[in-house]
């Protein structure tokens, strides 16, 4: 099945990719931009978009590596410790008059 039409990718060639990636690389985080890149194309108009990303996440090569898994604590983004002091911002350093 043609999942783009603007770069003639199939169902079938976004699987050989993830295959083929997953192959050279274990530990390899897939994006749409690199199946795009390892079959030599770009993203066009981006309508195929949501066919393209139901055709990956069918495939159970896609599935992030076990070791990666842990990286993400629990912690959302804005709670966690970047390694700045406490008093990172401006309105926290500058004593109020």
């Amino acid at each position: 099945m043609i999942v783009c039409h603007c770069t003639n990718i199939s169902d079938h060639d976004i699987r050989a990719a993830i295959d083929w990636m997953r192959t050279s690389d274990p530990q390899a985080i897939i994006t749409p931009g690199k199946i795009y890149h390892a079959l030599g194309k770009s993203a066009d108009c981006g309508g195929c978009m949501p066919l393209f990303l139901d055709t990956m996440r069918t495939d159970d090569n896609l599935e992030v590596p076990m070791q990666l898994r842990a990286l993400r604590t629990g912690l959302s983004q804005e709670k966690a410790d970047e390694g700045r002091s406490q008093g990172h911002r401006v309105s926290q350093q500058i004593p109020a008059a």
